[in-house]
């Protein structure tokens, strides 16, 4: 059975990946910083939990620390938790690069003993086509008239995190993904988006690569994206 880790797993696209993945078959762990939302969000699906704050090194540890002494290992690994702050400030910008960039140094680190146990280890970071220089500048892209400067460095730099991984662990697939405009939580303030079925597919695609998938990539449903 798949092991598979989704952080940020309960609401939204993270939760929709995991249904998805559940339905292949996958043993899922929904991490989640809110232990109660978290629990709920396991249980209505059938996945385990795991208490799980991208921004506190101990939370992490702990989680990865769960799934090892049940698992021994960790096939897939998700990084779906995410921040969009409208704010232009130190204080929002800390958050944005803690949740969207530090934080997926800290899950990789602690998972990456997990996940070089396994033989077809995928890694997917949840990126987003915001945080590419080719997109914000093209007047012919919806991402030319966002307005939100923190959460596209932050995606960019998450990002150049997984292409870097992927160069570094070449035993292991790194892939970002845009999993396109999507009505969730986060996106409620600007009307915009699809169901999260449709996005979560691009995630499950990428989650679910075989040894001959690709790595170091940046893509959405139709390809590989220039950024």
């Amino acid at each position: 059975m798949t092991v598979s880790l989704i952080t940020g797993g309960n609401k939204g696209i993270g939760y929709e990946t995991a249904r998805q993945l559940l339905a292949l078959g996958h043993q899922v762990y929904i991490g989640a910083r809110d232990a109660g939302r978290g629990a709920k969000a396991a249980a209505e699906l059938g996945a385990r939990f795991v208490q799980l704050d991208v921004t506190d090194d101990a939370s992490v540890s702990s989680a990865l620390a769960t799934i090892d002494a049940a698992e021994g290992r960790l096939d897939v690994l998700v990084h779906n938790a995410g921040v969009l702050e409208t704010a232009l400030d130190g204080p929002a910008a800390l958050r944005s690069f803690d949740t969207n960039a530090v934080g997926i140094v800290r899950v990789t680190e602690a998972a990456l003993p997990l996940l070089r146990k396994s033989s077809h280890a995928n890694v997917v970071t949840v990126s987003s086509s915001a945080g590419s220089f080719w997109a914000v500048t093209n007047p012919e892209r919806p991402e030319f008239g966002l307005p939100l400067a923190l959460y596209s460095a932050s995606k960019s730099a998450a990002t150049m995190l997984t292409v870097h991984y992927a160069k570094a662990q070449p035993g292991i697939r790194f892939n970002a993904v845009e999993p396109g405009p999507t009505a969730t939580d986060m996106t409620a303030a600007f009307g915009i988006g699809r169901p999260v079925e449709q996005s979560a597919r691009v995630v499950v695609g990428m989650a679910t690569l075989d040894a001959s998938g690709p790595t170091g990539t940046f893509q959405d449903e139709t390809g590989p994206l220039p950024w």
